[in-house]
């Protein structure tokens, strides 16, 4: 045995040593730990330093239960092949994957990543192995058509081979340290074939790698089937697992002059190189094999890949050109080849690039198995797009796949990522039904979910489930446990969860230290987490850079500048240096102590080790209230001779002036001026900067404009930078606007947060498009644009200018760049589509949120329903209220509110009581701004008991009903004329302590004027305009129009004239109702004078306006002036109607000059103007005023030739058969405006008045009722109120129907007595 060892030389000597050795256990005596205390902390961390140093030589296995078959499908009833967990056979796997998957996910919290999915092995050993022996059968990866195909023989065969490895395998296994694997290869207890022995190395590897290579190296010694180069890629499989690469190339080295150029074994020797990530040395061994004559195969490209896809980040399209390099070698890609790339992907959360390997695997016909699917679930879950996740997830059984284990655990991080606990915890159910417990990767999932949204007591609840079940926590567990319970301020327990850390035998990473530093000092125990620096200091673990800061912050919140100062001089030491905001802090702190010494020594280190021009020192200085040496350092500068950089010096400026110290700036200025050569500019630059810090903006604006007269000026970059932003903060936008213009006309580049600003601003002023412009500059300079908000308000100001192509053009572009989109921007363009009433546009936004995510939100809902009502498709409200309920979104008040405004503003009284009364069912309580609603909509409807139960329903629930809900009750009762009522609510509006306010006012006057009081309502409007109300233009044209229906000329010409004289812009209709005025009194000349005075104030008289005023001529007895102003008309060529016409025509009639209307009648219908029945009205009304029976029938005769010989037959003829005919042209008549039907009925009841034609009179009285032209309630017997209205019937009329009244009356008499 000596002799063996000695000739192998020293590689056999180092394997025995190794393998003598006791087994060294990572079991550790719990000892008695304080949570609050560290020192055991420190001492545990320090013994497991120790041994881990003595470790050295062996890595410890990574244990994974889940990589058994019977595991992670334990449905499918698999069995294992060997009874040791510890050493399974990867020949009996019934799935794709040919290696242990591992699933991990990266914690941003810990900083930890580890790789999910990823092909460690591409199948080199395997494929070698399988095609030698008449073994390979039964070998390697299974197949469906290799099962079929073996005899039952080959069957035998395979089970004899297996049992006798497995023999061997155990036998070396049961070995203890002491003894050597050779005294089991010696007792040749079975006969062996070499692809045997390769077996028996590969099997014994998979638990210990020493003693494979000791088994190896001993079969060497013995010549037995060596050199052999099946056994040699096996034995370098084996060490690159075991991560033993110098041992692997030594045995590379000395063993491949004899095995010749084998294929199998650079894959074997590329796979130790490419499990590190060393791509070189992977290609160098490539460019070796093809040296000397051998050619890659697959396995060799995927190696290569493997390698390259670890040595460095993905860049963009790499994992294209890595299959285009494999097809230009004339070898098509497989499985594995696609699944190491897509593993890459899902490592880096490469979505784009994950997609695009899927898409090529799908179009070369590379059908995807497990190992496929589960890393895309896991890139989908890692980019945050859990549904998609769960949709592959969804789809694997009917592509022909289970989920195992990893599946699961890939799609419960997709939705913990999300913080989506009520998902996770249905997987979990999921996961648990299909026989799968949890294991560590779905506990680190779980708590990492809960310790990031700040739910300590669940992560804890979880950490101890996990302990109980007998899963032991790693790192990442205790880290993320620790910072989150810290970031609550439960500093005991994050200590107790160190403690328990250190007695697991887990390592605490600096990041953990970190971690429970942070905790300590935002719990205030700044003693305990430099205990803490310490400990981690004593256990070996060297600070990084973020360690030493949170440190050295510590100490400087502390004011502790003693320990500050030490630590800072360890961290030089060190070679770390300090932010310059750090900088800044200490040096604050020093300037409070007044450390000169210390101050001087950071200086000269910013100078020394920063490289630091006495400018930008002084910048830091300032920063630091350091005034006194930021002084000394630039005026040292300027004596220096140094070239400034105007944003610096400007920097330092504003600084002094922000804190105060103004006369020290000013003192810094005049020492620039003396001793800096062209100067000036810049002192006014400080200036304007100066100002604007000090909110002077005026003062600021003036220095400005002053500097624009130097020639040449450009300006710096912070003086315009001051001046806009103060001009934003002043809402001078239009200022900012130009100011920004001169900046980008000097060439300045703005800064984003500029851009920022001025987008804004132009989105203020209602330029959306140059506020975009400036974002889209901005993103192509590089600038990563993460504030949503700009976007928001982009999109709302496109919405507002209903420009919806380009509020869709922003939400597509930021579609191609994140795969979610800000919910806020989808709401903003919900809102937009609304404003435009977009409905269809908006559910489509709506539609692609449910896909893709975010959730919609009550704002997006809102924003739907906005899109209906705008469109005035209020009845479709239901059906999307509906669809929404389906698809489980409970509808909220605001939505209900929305809806209820919508058909208040339609006037749709039911549909809004509806609405009320199923929001209160639903347990929604009516608001103020309801109420408001609810109350101004029953008043516009005039529905009175409902108002006034609504308000006592109000007061009763607490409201009281304020100034909007009186003056609506103060416009009902006006309206139904209740005056009484009126004055009552006016005197609670009084009592209840309201001010009235103008809307109150304006309703008291209309209301005096139709109560037929304009005096009283003067005296209001008086009284409204003491208290600096103003009425409205309609209260004044009600208060003229009340004192002209009573003629009281004086006060309607004063109104009229104060408002001319206070500038009011009058309308037409307060011209046409004061000449109205003067008709009705029979003033003609003010009503001409009036119509020169409107041409004056530039209101231009219409033909209603010559109607007016000829009807004044006409009502005063002067038909020759109504016809002056016809002929006025004629000649201004305007296009005329039979308005002007009538006019003239009734003014000849009312004079009794009959004949000349008649010729009049002629002239219109020569120039091609047919009469209408504005003219057949006139001649019948004047024809029922005529003295004598013949002049009546000349009228009537000449309408009857011009085209309407109704009257005439109605004389003259059966009037019964006329009756439909009458009904006929009456139906024609009702729509038509000015009161058409009713002054042709009043008109033609007159004349049949005249004529005594009292039955024919009758029934069209009747059939006036009947068509609307009466009110139907003109009579009121059948109410027994025993009365009727005649005010809007003329003289024949009334009399017709005082007849027809006298006649019910006697019918209702009859009635009652019998």
């Amino acid at each position: 045995m000596a002799a063996a060892c000695t000739g192998t030389g020293l590689l056999t000597a180092a394997i025995t040593a190794t393998s003598t050795k006791p087994k060294v256990h990572n079991k550790q005596t719990p000892s008695a730990s304080r949570p609050s205390c560290s020192t055991c902390y420190c001492t545990t961390a320090c013994t497991t330093s120790a041994t881990e140093q003595q470790q050295q030589q062996t890595v410890k296995k990574f244990s994974y239960s889940r990589s058994s078959p019977s595991i992670r499908w334990p449905h499918l009833k698999f069995t294992d092949t060997h009874n040791n967990n510890s050493h399974h056979s990867p020949f009996t796997l019934p799935s794709p994957p040919i290696t242990t998957t591992t699933t991990s996910h990266v914690l941003d919290d810990a900083g930890l990543a580890v790789n999910i999915g990823h092909h460690d092995d591409v199948g080199e050993e395997d494929t070698f192995l399988r095609g030698n022996d008449g073994y390979g059968e039964g070998l390697g990866r299974p197949s469906r058509n290799t099962a079929k195909k073996m005899t039952k023989l080959a069957l035998k065969r395979a089970k004899d081979w297996r049992m006798r490895v497995q023999l061997l395998t155990d036998k070396i296994l049961a070995l203890n340290p002491d003894e050597f694997v050779a005294d089991v290869l010696d007792e040749k207890m079975v006969q062996m074939t070499p692809t045997d022995f390769c077996f028996v190395v590969k099997w014994v590897g998979h638990s210990s790698w020493q003693r494979a290579l000791e088994a190896y190296e001993w079969l060497n010694l013995r010549h037995w089937y060596t050199p052999n180069a099946r056994m040699l890629a096996t034995v370098l499989s084996v060490l690159g697992k075991a991560n033993q690469e110098t041992l692997a190339v030594e045995i590379f080295t000395r063993a491949e002059p004899g095995v010749g150029n084998t294929v199998q074994v650079y894959n074997a020797m590329m796979g130790v190189y490419a499990r590190n990530g060393r791509f070189t040395k992977v290609k160098q061994l490539l460019d070796l094999m093809r040296e000397r004559g051998c050619e890659p195969d697959l396995v060799s490209f995927n190696t290569l890949i493997n390698a390259r896809l670890k040595s460095e980040p993905l860049s963009p399209n790499i994992a294209l050109e890595l299959l285009n390099e494999v097809r230009r070698s004339g070898i098509r890609p497989d499985i594995i080849t696609y699944n190491t790339l897509i593993s890459a992907c899902s490592r880096e959360s490469n979505l784009e690039e994950a997609v695009k390997v899927f898409d090529d695997m799908e179009v070369n016909k590379c059908q995807p198995d497990l190992w496929t699917y589960n890393a895309m679930i896991s890139v989908f879950g890692r980019c945050g797009l859990p549904g998609k996740a769960e949709r592959l997830f969804k789809d694997l059984e009917s592509k022909g796949f289970f989920p195992d284990v990893v599946t699961y655990n890939s799609l419960l991080y997709a939705f913990a990522r999300e913080g989506n606990a009520g998902k996770v915890e249905e997987i979990c159910d999921e996961m648990v039904k299909m026989g799968f417990g949890k294991d560590e990767m779905t506990y680190n999932t779980i708590i990492h979910m809960h310790g990031k949204h700040g739910q300590d007591d669940l992560a804890l609840q979880l950490y101890r489930d996990m302990k109980t079940s007998g899963l032991n926590p790693d790192v990442v567990t205790y880290t993320v446990l620790i910072d989150s319970l810290g970031k609550v301020n439960k500093i005991t327990e994050a200590a107790k969860v160190m403690s328990e850390m250190l007695n697991a035998g887990v390592k605490p990473t600096v990041r953990t230290y970190s971690a429970l530093i942070c905790g300590y000092a935002k719990a205030g125990k700044r003693m305990d987490a430099e205990e803490m620096f310490n400990c981690m200091l004593r256990s070996g673990i060297k600070p990084d850079h973020l360690a030493y800061s949170v440190m050295l912050d510590i100490h400087l919140r502390s004011n502790d500048t003693k320990k500050a100062f030490i630590l800072y001089q360890e961290m030089v030491d060190d070679g770390f240096f300090p932010d310059l905001s750090l900088y800044e802090v200490m040096l604050r702190l020093l300037g409070r102590e007044n450390k000169v010494e210390i101050i001087q020594k950071l200086v000269k280190d910013l100078e020394d080790f920063h490289e630091l021009n006495p400018q930008i020192i002084s910048s830091i200085l300032t920063k630091g209230e350091c005034y006194d040496f930021a002084a000394e350092r630039l005026k040292l500068a300027i004596v220096q001779g140094y070239s400034f950089d105007n944003d610096n010096l400007l920097s330092i400026l504003s600084s002094y002036s922000s804190s105060g110290r103004h006369l020290e700036a000013i003192e810094l200025l005049n020492f620039l001026k003396e001793n800096a050569s062209g100067s000036n500019r810049f002192v006014s630059e400080a200036l304007v900067v100066i100002f604007c810090k000090a909110n002077q903006l005026v003062a600021a604006l003036d220095e400005y404009h002053k500097l624009r007269e130097f020639s040449f000026f450009s300006g710096s970059f912070t003086m315009y930078d001051a001046l806009i932003k103060c001009c934003v903060e002043s809402e001078r936008l239009a200022e900012a606007s130009q100011i920004f213009s001169e900046m980008r006309f000097n060439a300045l580049e703005p800064s984003w947060d500029i851009c920022r600003v001025m987008s804004i601003t132009y989105c203020k002023l209602g330029y959306p498009e140059t506020g975009h412009f400036l974002i889209d500059q901005a993103e192509a300079r590089g600038i990563a644009v993460q504030d949503m908000s700009i976007y928001v308000g982009l999109i709302e100001c496109y919405g507002k200018l209903k420009v919806l192509e380009k509020a869709e053009s922003i939400v597509g572009s930021l579609r191609q760049r994140n795969s979610i989109v800000d919910r806020k921007v989808w709401n903003a363009l919900i809102q937009a589509y609304a404003a435009s009433g977009c409905y269809e546009k908006a559910r489509a936004a709506f539609n692609t949120m449910m896909k893709d995510g975010p959730s919609p939100t009550v704002e997006t809902i809102n924003g739907l329903l906005q899109a209906l009502i705008v469109d005035g498709r209020l009845n479709e409200l239901y059906v999307v209220i509906q669809e929404l309920q389906d698809m489980g979104f409970k509808i909220s008040k605001s939505s209900i509110i929305l809806m209820l405004d919508a058909f208040a503003q339609a006037g749709n009284i039911f549909e809004v009581k509806k609405i009320y009364h199923g929001m209160k069912a639903a347990g929604y309580f009516p608001t103020m701004h309801l109420y408001r609603v609810m109350i101004g909509l029953l008043s516009s409807g005039k529905q009175v008991r409902d108002v006034e139960a609504m308000v006592s329903e109000m007061q009763e629930v607490g409201f009281k009903p304020d100034i909007v809900i009186w003056n609506s009750m103060l416009k009902l009762y006006t309206k139904i004329e209740d005056f009484k009522k009126t004055v009552q609510v006016y005197q609670q509006i009084r009592d209840a302590g309201l001010e009235p306010d103008e809307d109150t006012y304006n309703t008291l006057i209309l209301m005096y004027c139709r109560d037929h009081r304009p005096e009283e309502g003067l005296s209001l409007m008086q009284e409204m305009m003491k208290f600096g109300l103003k009425p409205q233009l309609d209260t004044y044209k009600s208060l003229i129009a009340a004192f002209c229906k009573q003629l009281m000329l004086e006060q309607a010409e004063e109104l009229f004239e104060s408002l001319r004289s206070g500038g009011q812009k009058l309308n037409r209709s307060f011209y046409h109702l004061m000449m109205k005025m003067y008709r009705s009194s029979g003033d003609h000349s003010k009503a001409e004078k009036l119509m020169d005075i409107m041409k004056e104030s530039g209101v231009e008289p219409t033909v209603a306006t010559m109607h007016l005023l000829m009807t004044s001529y006409g009502s005063s007895g002067q038909p020759t002036e109504a016809e002056k102003v016809l002929d006025d008309l004629k000649l201004t060529g305007a296009t005329l109607g039979t308005l002007p016409y009538s006019s003239v025509i009734d003014a000849y009639l009312k004079n009794g000059d009959y004949d000349i209307a008649i010729q009049k009648l002629k002239e219109m219908r020569a120039e091609g103007l047919e009469p209408d029945h504005m003219i057949w009205t006139c001649f019948t009304r004047a024809a029922s005023l005529c003295r004598g029976t013949s002049d009546a029938i000349i009228l009537l005769t000449a309408i009857g030739d011009a085209g309407f010989d109704l009257p005439i037959r109605l004389l003259n003829n059966n009037s019964e058969l006329l009756v439909l005919e009458m009904d006929c042209y009456l139906a024609k008549l009702g729509p038509l405006e000015d009161n058409a039907a009713l002054n042709f009925v009043n008109a033609l009841e007159d004349l049949l008045w005249a004529f005594e034609l009292r039955a024919t009179a009758s029934w069209i009285f009747q059939l006036a009722i009947k068509r609307n032209i009466y009110r139907h309630d003109i009579f009121r017997v059948a109410d027994k109120d025993w009365g009727a209205d005649f005010r809007r019937l003329s003289a024949g009329a009334s009399l017709v129907g005082l007849t027809l009244w006298l006649d019910h009356m006697q019918e209702s008499l009859s009635f009652y007595i019998y």
